[in-house]
């Protein structure tokens, strides 16, 4: 999870994530480079001294600051279009977790399990224990395995939510009346903290999302 005053992205639990690492710092290069440029070519520009009054075009200049950003849009549009793709891979698991988005807190479902759904409510500031965080606990985690693949179907009750997760890199929106799936693969165990990333109410920043990834041997004793 993030932490006050951390400078980068937090760290990635899933391949994905680290895919999304990995563009990032891709752009930040491309970025850099231009700041630079345009930064030496301003800064030439307002201490040299150097005027001229006969050259009134430079097709060969036009044809050059036209042609290079033009390749830099495609050697950042190239990895950004496998992203893309591989965001909207599905696996074909057999772990399904259902959320669904109410006002203002989740209901979780896995199709598997014989325990029915459960809700998942913010734990109160008075109700904390000692190390657990303030807005971000619930009373009740979804709980996956990891080391597989685990698809997230969410879907909402009433208005517009957004399930986020970033560790693992999925944003995914919540609409009434809709299913949307993305894959998850969780590569270590741990406890893993999101929020409702969609303006969905007076409450909107009081219905945290909580997953936390066992081992299979203990996802089937809890969950089955």
């Amino acid at each position: 999870m993030s932490f006050w005053g951390q400078m980068n992205l937090m760290d990635a639990a899933s391949p994905l994530q680290s895919e999304m690492f990995l563009f990032h710092d891709h752009a930040m290069v491309l970025l850099l480079g231009i700041f630079t440029f345009c930064a030496t070519l301003g800064l030439k520009l307002m201490l040299n001294t150097f005027t001229s009054r006969t050259i009134l075009e430079a097709q060969r200049l036009e044809t050059i600051w036209t042609v290079i950003p033009a390749f830099l849009l495609i050697w950042l549009a190239l990895p950004s279009l496998r992203l893309l793709y591989l965001l909207d891979e599905q696996s074909n698991s057999g772990i399904v977790l259902k959320s669904t988005g109410h006002q203002w807190y989740w209901s979780y479902e896995i199709p598997l399990s014989n325990n029915g759904s459960f809700d998942s409510y913010m734990v109160p500031e008075n109700e904390l224990n000692e190390g657990d965080y303030r807005l971000l606990e619930v009373d009740n985690r979804a709980v996956v395995p990891f080391g597989m693949e685990t698809t997230v179907i969410t879907t909402s009750a009433d208005v517009l939510h957004a399930w986020t997760l970033p560790s693992m890199g999925i944003k995914m929106d919540a609409v009434p009346g809709r299913l949307n799936s993305m894959s998850m693969f969780v590569e270590k165990p741990g406890v893993y903290y999101g929020q409702c990333s969609e303006i969905c109410g007076a409450n909107h920043s009081f219905m945290p999302i909580v997953v936390e990834a066992v081992d299979l041997e203990d996802f089937c004793s809890l969950e089955f």
